[in-house]
């Protein structure tokens, strides 16, 4: 069985793909995919979806340009070509043409393809279900630095997910994704400081990370609220200071991470 913040992660939200334009646009952002990708959808992923026939000249124009590329072996047009056919953006929605191009980015070592590969077979989108193959992509885009592939690689493993269950290890991975600043990595790794499950029990840490996620996190603010009322006052205290360290140091650690770039 899961262990319990990976239970309560989630209801918070699934660890795989989901689908719908304000969803991809979404994933597109937090994807190791460069900005000009994200301008050039923003307004298509606007739209409901739309095939070809119906498409403006210009943005049909667009999409077959990326089609182009794709077939040439461009690995940033696989990822865009693939998240058209899985909205059914200028082309026939087709999951398993999605998982197709996907594949293709991913096995030459784009990040973005590989994570999307890996929520299609965790997910059963467009190819049998399939947890470790969705664990073998993760970790493929996990050990470039991706932060999404760290929080969701570290689910699996806290889960039992196409891994033998390794608590330890998917705190190794939150703690990865964490401190890239993904606040779903900081939220799952407040709950297991809470629980002390991979990790030593510790409030204070639970409570830092837990009240750092929630910044931008209504679920974590909301877990935050509930550890609180089991806190004494200073208890408290010491965890909001511990949560203006963290910050520094995760603030820290990315700018490092900037810098040797």
């Amino acid at each position: 069985m899961p262990t319990r913040p990976v239970r309560l992660a989630r209801r918070s939200r699934p660890a795989g793909l989901t689908l719908g334009p304000l969803n991809i646009y979404k994933m597109l952002m937090n994807l190791t995919v460069r900005r000009w990708i994200v301008s050039v959808f923003l307004g298509l992923l606007a739209m409901p979806p739309i095939a070809s026939s119906a498409m403006p000249p210009e943005e049909a124009k667009i999409i077959q340009g990326y089609k182009a590329k794709a077939e040439k072996g461009d690995p940033e047009a696989q990822v865009i070509l693939g998240v058209c056919y899985s909205i059914g953006n200028g082309v026939e929605k087709d999951f398993v043409q999605a998982v197709f191009w996907y594949r293709k980015a991913a096995q030459q070592g784009d990040a973005g393809g590989q994570i999307l590969l890996g929520d299609s077979y965790y997910n059963g989108i467009g190819i049998e279900k399939d947890f470790v193959q969705a664990v073998y992509w993760y970790q493929k885009a996990a050990v470039q630095e991706d932060a999404e592939a760290q929080r969701k690689l570290g689910l699996c493993h806290d889960g039992g997910l196409g891994v033998t269950k390794n608590e330890v290890e998917g705190v190794k991975w939150y703690r990865k994704a964490a401190e890239q600043g993904d606040a779903h990595a900081q939220q799952y790794l407040g709950m297991a400081y809470e629980l002390g499950a991979g990790v030593a029990k510790d409030d204070i840490e639970a409570y830092a990370y837990l009240n750092l996620s929630g910044i931008t996190n209504e679920d974590a603010r909301k877990r935050r609220g509930l550890l609180e009322k089991k806190l004494s006052p200073d208890a408290v205290l010491r965890g909001q200071q511990r949560t203006k360290e963290l910050q520094k140091e995760i603030e820290a650690k990315i700018a490092s991470k900037k810098a040797a770039k």
